[in-house]
């Protein structure tokens, strides 16, 4: 099964050296017995240099006996907003976005693929290193404008399930979302936003994303933090 996800998300044109990464997020949960080959071709993704993939594990299947140690409520108030964007009210695991715009329900890889391929074309360079020389990214100037976000995440992580659909297993996840801050709104012009060193064993993405009535629409620009 790896060889094949990986032959489907690694057959994907790389971006231009100038464009920002394209982000990908999952909706995942431990307790989900659909969600193991998803978390993997995240895991895939997590591994290219032109896709920050990252996965965000939400709480409403706890009740089936496993309480997801990942799971944060905003992360569930995130995908009922993309939901609601897309003109429905209804969520559900194994549940990719990409760029913000483009949603995949259940482990497909060659959807997911080819998503990240369309999305490589709508980069620009909108996010670069904090031309202050702080750790931190620079944005714009351009003609979007929504709100910079911060993503805390750990690489990776293993868990031994107890309980659930999902019992028995030892489960690895990949760029696991630990929170999740609005640093400022933002209007497109040149500004600079300064970001504190995370602690140990956790990376960190600036984005840039567009608001749609007030809900996540396109991300325009990605930074990885050194």
């Amino acid at each position: 099964m790896r060889a094949v996800l990986s032959a489907a998300l690694f057959a994907c044109t790389t971006l231009p050296a100038a464009a920002d990464p394209v982000v990908v997020e999952l909706f995942t949960s431990q307790g989900c017995s659909a969600c193991p080959p998803a978390d993997e071709m995240l895991g895939e993704l997590a591994d290219r240099d032109d896709v920050i993939a990252l996965s965000l594990h939400v709480d409403y299947w706890d009740w089936i006996g496993w309480a997801d140690t990942f799971a944060e409520p905003a992360y569930v108030d995130r995908q009922r907003a993309y939901a609601a964007v897309a003109g429905s009210s209804v969520v559900y695991t194994p549940h990719f976005v990409v760029g913000g715009v483009d949603q995949v329900a259940g482990p497909s890889g060659m959807a997911l693929a080819e998503l990240v391929m369309k999305h490589a074309d709508r980069t620009g360079d909108v996010l670069r290193p904090a031309s202050d020389g702080t750790r931190g990214a620079t944005a714009g100037p351009t003609d979007a404008s929504g709100v910079l976000i911060l993503a805390t995440y750990r690489p990776t992580s293993s868990v031994h399930i107890l309980r659930g659909e999902n019992a028995g297993h030892d489960m690895t996840y990949h760029n696991i979302v630990e929170s999740w801050s609005v640093l400022q709104e933002w209007d497109g012009s040149e500004t600079t936003v300064s970001v504190p060193e995370p602690e140990d064993g956790l990376a960190q993405a600036v984005l840039a994303q567009e608001l749609v009535d007030g809900k996540p629409g396109p991300i325009v620009g990605a930074l990885r933090l050194d």
